[in-house]
């Protein structure tokens, strides 16, 4: 536990030593991102669940169960009808009282790979929370959207947690705007921000202010979010080894229901800051990417770029989220010669060099500089066979209808998803 609890200490304090430049030289307002709505849009409470609600949300609800669920949530699930009452008055009371019960607020920590697992860098913290409590956030969840989507305050490029949104509606228009501009004889400059843990770095003062001012939540509704981001706690669980309880001062937790939603409220203000520069860009949770289609030959022809991401390296340091220059990732298409022009002049992007790499990993596909996706296609085909091959082996142990569900699930699902 100390390991994530200094990781995350370290980035705030750097934020801090950067705080004071952040603030001298910010351009930015926030002011312009406050919205005025009719009161009678606005959240001040949330409505009472009924039994019917609570039953079709509990039976659409996954079975996973941590070791902070009293019952396994499979035998819980079975026994609900026995114990109605009693449930739904902890639901209402929470959602009447704008209070979240502390067993709520306890989370345990999965440790998730993302590369090398000798590197401790590379283990991202995911919480696992008591399933009531998401059965909780997953109602309060469906209220808040609401607000959200009647006043149209959802990002209109951002494609996480949005229904009908995905990586691929995303990538599809990237690729496409890229696409068009080559034909155009243009040079494409794609920039992909890297945040240091940007979900655990979200200052909780600042995020009731978005949810306030930004989704204009009010009265007992706020008081909710007030209770549910204060006094919470978390603890690793490794091989049935527990750390010690760290209080929780920043951050949404991953892996409940209501933290990317609460990132999602948090990064409005980015897009009307990019959209001042008009600058392209798309949005998927914390992975944001700018592209700008420019002729070499123009002068100034990077400013606009430069200008927008001075300006949301201010913002994120101002909101106390940290734009990682080392891992922004920089990739050049268009006509060959086109290219050629634009690097041989060696620009630089507020200290991101704009050395174009021959590939980039965006949202899980491989884009490589000439847009052919032959490294993504390579990939797929090679990690398929190597599923392939493995079922083949246990092949006559398996009915057919287990094994078409391993071939969804480790073939066809990554045909689908590229």
């Amino acid at each position: 536990m100390g390991f994530f609890t200094s990781k995350i200490n370290s980035i705030r304090n750097k934020i801090f030593s950067i705080l004071p430049n952040a603030i001298s030289s910010s351009s930015v307002s926030e002011a312009a991102s406050e919205v005025t709505v009719e009161p009678h849009l606005c959240l001040n409470r949330f409505d009472l669940v009924e039994l019917s609600d609570l039953s079709k949300i509990l039976a659409s609800s996954k079975p996973s169960t941590c070791i902070l669920d009293p019952i396994p949530t499979k035998l819980f699930k079975e026994a609900f009808p026995l114990v109605t009452a009693p449930i739904l008055d902890i639901i209402n009371l929470s959602l009447v009282n704008g209070y979240v019960p502390q067993d709520f607020k306890v989370a345990v920590i999965k440790p998730s790979l993302k590369k090398d697992p000798d590197d401790p860098m590379n283990y991202r913290p995911i919480s696992n929370l008591p399933f009531l409590s998401k059965v909780l956030e997953k109602i309060v969840a469906i209220q808040v959207c609401e607000p959200l989507n009647t006043n149209d305050l959802f990002e209109e490029f951002q494609s996480s947690f949005r229904e009908y949104h995905s990586t691929e509606t995303a990538l599809v228009r990237v690729t496409n705007d890229i696409l068009m501009a080559s034909d155009k004889n243009l040079v494409s400059v794609l920039v992909l921000l890297d945040l240091s843990a940007a979900f655990d770095t979200v200052d909780h003062n600042v995020l009731v202010e978005k949810l306030e001012h930004v989704v204009v939540i009010k009265v007992t509704a706020l008081g909710w979010f007030k209770s549910y981001l204060s006094d919470r706690f978390h603890f690793v669980n490794v091989h049935d080894k527990s750390s010690s309880y760290s209080r929780v001062t920043c951050g949404v937790p991953q892996g409940s229901v209501l933290g990317p939603i609460l990132f999602t409220i948090y990064m409005l203000p980015i897009g009307k800051i990019i959209r001042q520069h008009r600058i392209n860009f798309h949005c998927y949770a914390d992975d944001t990417q700018l592209y700008l289609s420019i002729n070499p030959d123009e002068p100034n022809r990077l400013g606009r770029l430069q200008a927008c991401l001075e300006d949301i390296k201010n913002w994120m340091t101002l909101n106390f989220l940290l734009l990682n220059q080392d891992k922004t990732e920089v990739l050049i298409f268009g006509p060959e010669i086109q290219k050629r022009k634009l690097l041989s002049q060696s620009p630089d992007l507020n200290g991101i060099k704009l050395v174009s790499e021959n590939k980039v990993r965006n949202l899980g596909v491989i884009f490589d500089q000439d847009m052919s996706f032959k490294s993504q296609v390579n990939q797929v085909c090679r990690i398929s066979f190597f599923h392939l091959r493995n079922i083949a082996k246990i092949r006559s142990i398996l009915s057919r209808s287990d094994a078409e569900k391993l071939v969804h699930a480790f073939i066809t699902a990554r045909w689908r998803s590229c």
